[in-house]
């Protein structure tokens, strides 16, 4: 059942990455923080390419892989605007010390942790992610890049691999840590998408913004 129930959040996480990337060409934008893009795409990388999961998450891997690479793109080619403050050069430069720090960081928690999985790293860099997103609805004006259905199957999709892992997995069971970062996670999405809810509304019907 845990394998089941992993695909069916990997699912709803595909989902997600591809409506961030439909309202990024839609709009012109990215959507999605630049620290959670590198950690995403530098995981993704990882457990792909240098230390590959089992069937069937490798091959999962290798999809988010791809539509996080498509992320990367919108970021590179719209996101200048949204760092007025860099030159071009500050910019590119950003991104790649983003990506210079997460690699290393991510192959080294899980040798602190004795974690071949990459759970601690991927649930903790969720947490990240969860936190900037509620961060970018404080901060930006308005909701390009975003929308209630990104925001609800990024909730359901890590919901379902936090229940997967709790129940079925004794490295969620037996951690303290783990068990804190699935309801912190869950709180901060459920944060925000009422919060993209409520402005949505002010701009636009949400459930008719996919």
């Amino acid at each position: 059942m845990f394998t089941e129930i992993m695909m069916i959040g990997g699912l709803f996480w595909s989902a997600t990455y591809i409506l961030i990337i439909r309202r990024g060409f839609k709009e012109k934008t990215f959507g999605m923080p630049l620290v959670a893009l590198c950690a995403n795409i530098s995981w993704e990388a990882i457990f792909a390419f240098y230390s590959p999961h089992d069937a069937p998450q490798l091959y999962i891997n290798y999809i988010w892989f791809a539509l996080d690479a498509v992320i990367v793109f919108q970021f590179l080619k719209y996101g200048k605007k949204e760092f007025p403050k860099f030159s071009k050069w500050q910019f590119f430069t950003v991104f790649t010390l983003g990506i210079s720090v997460a690699v290393p960081m991510i192959i080294g928690i899980n040798y602190e942790f004795e974690d071949k999985s990459g759970v601690y790293a991927a649930f903790g860099q969720n947490l990240m992610m969860s936190i900037l997103f509620v961060s970018w609805l404080a901060n930006r004006k308005g909701i390009d890049g975003q929308s209630i259905y990104i925001a609800l199957f990024k909730m359901i999709g890590t919901g379902l691999s936090s229940l997967a892992f709790f129940t079925y997995r004794p490295i969620a069971q037996d951690s303290n840590l783990l068990q804190f970062l699935f309801v912190a996670i869950f709180v901060f999405d459920v944060i925000y998408t009422i919060g993209l809810y409520r402005k949505c509304k002010k701009i636009e019907s949400p459930f008719k913004r996919f």
